[in-house]
């Protein structure tokens, strides 16, 4: 089993600490984001690692890793910068943002599904927005749920409807990796795309994020499966987010 870790954007609201390094290398109880995600990668049996870098990248230098560099990170997003490493992408893999920290549990559920298209998706998320004032709730990743089937994917949903959040980690088949690559690129290189601007949710292609992909392989017919959990992962976008991560890191819960 091969990761990909998508660690290019510049993290900009967690500044100064990452002034002079990306997001993933910031400690946390001794231990960077990356060292723990690491950690539980390996404890999975998942040791073919794979790093897009973009912001700062020559701070994320680990051996026994492959790396790909976006050195546009500023003018793309999550979605381009993982094409980068479009060759990695011929076979089954799982892939996750470098800002989230998760319990092996949750990669071991992850690991357990054997659908072409997996997301994790926690339906326990309204919980952790109780008092994250700097993070709200229309910026969760929100996907409504039928049958076990990821029907919608978006940022923009009322969060009263919502069956749950996308954490930012998935696995794809041998066979969903090559439906995946071939409607990216056929999507990037659609004319009427290009001309209209819009991708679903972000302003181009260019800016979109992982949930318009899966938005569009929904809307041409494929299944996106829930991996449901309930907890046992953080993300790590503001101060009050590394507060809380440290909090579960001492409770034991990630």
């Amino acid at each position: 089993m091969k990761a990909i870790i998508i660690a290019a954007g510049p993290s900009t609201r967690l500044r100064p600490f990452t002034d002079y390094k990306p997001k993933c290398l910031l400690e946390i109880e001794g231990k960077t984001i990356l060292d723990r995600t690491l950690e539980v990668l390996y404890s999975c049996g998942i040791n073919d690692i794979v790093i897009i870098r973009g912001y700062q990248k020559e701070t994320i230098n680990l051996p026994n890793i492959r790396y790909y560099d976006n050195d546009n990170f500023y003018n793309n997003n999550i979605l381009e910068s993982l094409f980068y490493a479009e060759p990695e992408m011929i076979d089954e893999f799982i892939f996750t943002y470098s800002d989230i920290l998760y319990s092996k549990e949750v990669v071991q559920k992850l690991l357990d599904s054997a659908h072409d298209f997996s997301l994790v998706v926690d339906t326990a998320w309204r919980e952790r927005y109780e008092g994250r004032t700097k993070h709200p709730t229309d910026e969760a990743e929100l996907v409504l749920v039928k049958e076990g089937k990821i029907t919608h994917l978006s940022k923009f949903y009322n969060p009263n409807v919502a069956y749950g959040e996308f954490i930012g980690l998935g696995k794809i088949s041998k066979k969903g990796a090559e439906i995946f690559t071939r409607n990216y690129n056929r999507a990037k290189n659609n004319k009427t795309c290009k001309f209209t601007g819009r991708f679903h949710d972000s302003t181009t292609i260019e800016k979109a994020y992982l949930t318009d992909m899966f938005e569009e392989l929904i809307i041409r017919g494929y299944s996106i499966y829930s991996v449901d959990i309930e907890g046992g992962w953080v993300e790590l976008d503001t101060d009050e987010d590394y507060e809380y991560a440290k909090q579960l890191i001492k409770e034991g819960k990630i």
